[in-house]
């Protein structure tokens, strides 16, 4: 029996573990700005689908949600802080819509696999689609939120318009590491 107790200890231990590097990673890849047209680059959201291809949707959505409350208790951790504010006045800026996008995206990019036995280019389109298709959810969530400071007709153009060549950048990595190396072999197989 305390064999069991032990192991289950440890079990949880390592969890934990995985989820805090996780919203560590997630804090780094928020605080590196590459230089790009029209708008610098963070890689949060390379992080959070990768968090989601090699963790699992639980551990990738669990490593996620440690980062949000990170910063909402008042951690700097956003891309951003703390000269732009910290905790919950800078989490309900206009970027919590897009912070809570993470939560689906991560989920998604976790969730939806495509088979190792399908050929090399449906895999590459899969997945580069599922990645998109999980991309999407930060962007409808940041919207929605954004149309709380940004007037209606100027959302597309401030909100989407400017991050798009860099989002498309990130997913295509995603997707050849992912498509070439697979899945399987990037996920922590004992925590899916």
């Amino acid at each position: 029996m305390e064999i069991v107790k032990s192991s289950n200890i440890q079990k949880i231990i390592k969890y934990f573990s995985i989820i805090f590097l996780g919203s560590i990673a997630l804090t780094i890849s928020a605080k590196i700005k590459i230089p790009f047209y029209p708008v610098p680059m963070t890689m949060q959201t390379l992080i959070v689908l990768f968090l989601g291809v090699i963790f699992g949707w639980r551990i990738g959505l669990a490593a996620v949600a440690l980062y949000i409350f990170e910063g909402i208790i008042g951690l700097p951790v956003f891309a951003g802080t703390p000269e732009k504010g910290i905790g919950l006045s800078y989490f309900i800026g206009p970027t919590m819509g897009y912070l809570i996008g993470f939560l689906p995206a991560v989920f998604f990019s976790g969730f939806l696999k495509i088979s190792r036995d399908t050929n090399i280019f449906k895999r590459f389109v899969f997945n580069f689609l599922i990645f998109l298709f999980s991309l999407t959810f930060i962007y409808i969530f940041g919207i929605i939120w954004l149309i709380n400071f940004v007037p209606t007709e100027k959302i597309w153009a401030l909100g989407v318009l400017p991050f798009l060549p860099a989002e498309i950048l990130k997913i295509s990595i995603l997707t050849i590491l992912v498509s070439f190396v697979g899945k399987s072999f990037l996920s922590w197989r004992s925590f899916r």
